[in-house]
């Protein structure tokens, strides 16, 4: 693969982790375990018994959990501390196939995985006010396809998974300052409404 198509994987790569780390984590070693990819030597460390069954059972109560108004929105700011770092890793990995993680790529995947964290984050904060816990579930699920799907398109068509990951970050992003900027809108003109 050239350089260009390893830095296409790692960005997506590092993406996915700031939504999914565990299930990115798992996904990547079960995919190395089976020989469905040729993973970079730095990526090997994935497909290890070992950190399959630990990322395993973690992406599995990521599942769980991330389906319950409020304590999603816990999770994700303890995860903070966890995805920026594993999104970090996972780009430098794959986009050095000799294993040395060189510090541009370490730094090119954790903005990226900041990146994605904080759109999650922030999108699940701002669904948290609804009331009912549809559009929680619906958000959720949506995450989980889009990391299992981003998985399997990434090391067949980087290109195009890298980008859908621009497109959904722009949009979502843009998605985000509107409903932000709505309520704000609306808090201030109930702030100057005189009450009778």
């Amino acid at each position: 693969m050239s350089d260009a198509h390893l830095f296409a994987i790692g960005v997506v790569l590092a993406w996915l982790a700031g939504v999914r780390v565990y299930m990115t984590v798992f996904g990547i070693g079960l995919a190395g375990f089976f020989g469905w990819l040729d993973l970079p030597q730095a990526l090997e460390v994935t497909a290890s018994p070992w950190v399959m069954g630990i990322s395993g059972v973690l992406a599995a109560a990521e599942f769980l959990t991330d389906k319950i108004p409020g304590v999603d929105s816990l999770s994700d700011l303890l995860h903070t501390v966890l995805r920026i770092p594993a999104g970090a890793f996972l780009a430098a990995a794959a986009m050095s196939p000799d294993g040395g993680l060189g510090a541009g790529a370490l730094a090119t995947g954790a903005g990226v995985a900041f990146a994605s964290h904080a759109l999650k984050s922030g999108s699940r904060a701002v669904l948290n006010t609804s009331p009912e816990p549809v559009t929680n579930w619906t958000a959720s699920l949506t995450e989980d396809v889009a990391t299992v799907g981003g998985l399997a398109l990434v090391f067949s068509y980087p290109w195009v998974a890298f980008g859908l990951v621009v497109v959904t970050s722009i949009v979502l992003a843009l998605v985000l300052w509107w409903v932000w900027r709505m309520i704000f809108r609306r808090r201030r003109s109930a702030a100057a409404t005189p009450r009778r």
